[in-house]
């Protein structure tokens, strides 16, 4: 059961029958202001939080795929076509609910991963746990590398991420990665070229490489100005201010929302 207050709807009054699930990433927030956006062009959008919530790990750690699946039942008692759109970590968890979950039509997968990734630490001396967890099982991921040290400033996580698959070795890396070929519906990649939080334009690649190698077509839309924030037309700019580096030039955010618009619109029908 996921709890009333864990859930934003966001309805449309001629809703073109198409329910999309939104995911925020780490920061645990509600996407409210992206739902009440696709709602405004026709859709059904069902803003969820996914963790921190009433009976939810606190952090991103051993999250269970079945949160996401519980909301898909939401949407999918209403819509004759469901859509998950997720951004960073939300991404990662869009796709993972996608390849394990039938009903989904479309992925929006703004700054993916194509790997699963250790969960947040509430101790740095305990050990390295999955982020997420399905049927009561760790779902097999990438360990941060506790060796790596961030440079002075404002760090860029980006070369942490990338560190981490080097130590962890290929083998863990393939064991890790999300079996996108296996998600048979409409796929849309959007990635900030000078994203610093994780390297998501080379995740994008990947994924659309694996799948491309099983006949399967991915939309990619990337901007190599843009960080790792994604603004779409007609939603607020927030403050960019982050105790770590994200990336991207003045007005990326825009000008990736901007570019990958059409391609989000085809998917939701809207």
């Amino acid at each position: 059961m996921i709890a009333a207050t864990d859930l934003h709807w966001a309805h449309s009054r001629g809703c073109n029958g198409t329910g999309v699930l939104v995911l925020a990433g780490s920061s645990g927030r509600f996407d409210v202001a992206r739902a009440d956006l696709l709602a405004s062009r026709g859709v059904t959008a069902l803003a969820l939080r996914w963790f921190g919530g009433s009976g939810q790990p606190p952090v991103p750690s051993e999250v269970p795929l079945e949160t996401f699946t519980a909301a898909l039942d939401l949407l999918a008692a209403e819509c004759d076509r469901v859509v998950l759109l997720g951004l960073s970590y939300g991404a990662e968890a869009a796709l993972l609910t996608a390849v394990r979950d039938p009903r989904v039509d479309a992925v929006v997968a703004l700054q993916p991963s194509d790997v699963a990734w250790e969960g947040h630490r509430s101790d740095e001396t305990g050990p390295p746990r999955s982020k997420w967890t399905c049927r009561g099982a760790p779902v097999p991921f990438v360990p941060m590398d506790r060796d790596w040290e961030p440079d002075a400033g404002p760090p860029s996580f980006r070369p942490w991420y990338e560190a981490s698959k080097v130590a962890a070795g290929a083998g863990v890396v393939e064991a890790s990665r999300i079996p996108v070929e296996r998600f048979g519906g409409e796929l849309v990649l959007v990635a900030g070229g000078d994203d610093q939080v994780w390297p998501s334009l080379e995740h994008a690649r990947a994924i659309s490489a694996r799948r491309s190698s099983h006949g399967m077509s991915t939309t990619l839309v990337s901007d190599p100005g843009a960080g790792h924030a994604v603004v779409l037309p007609g939603e607020p700019v927030g403050n960019p201010a982050r105790p770590y580096a994200v990336g991207g030039d003045a007005g990326g955010a825009q000008r990736l929302g901007e570019r990958a618009w059409p391609a989000i619109r085809q998917v939701l029908r809207c």
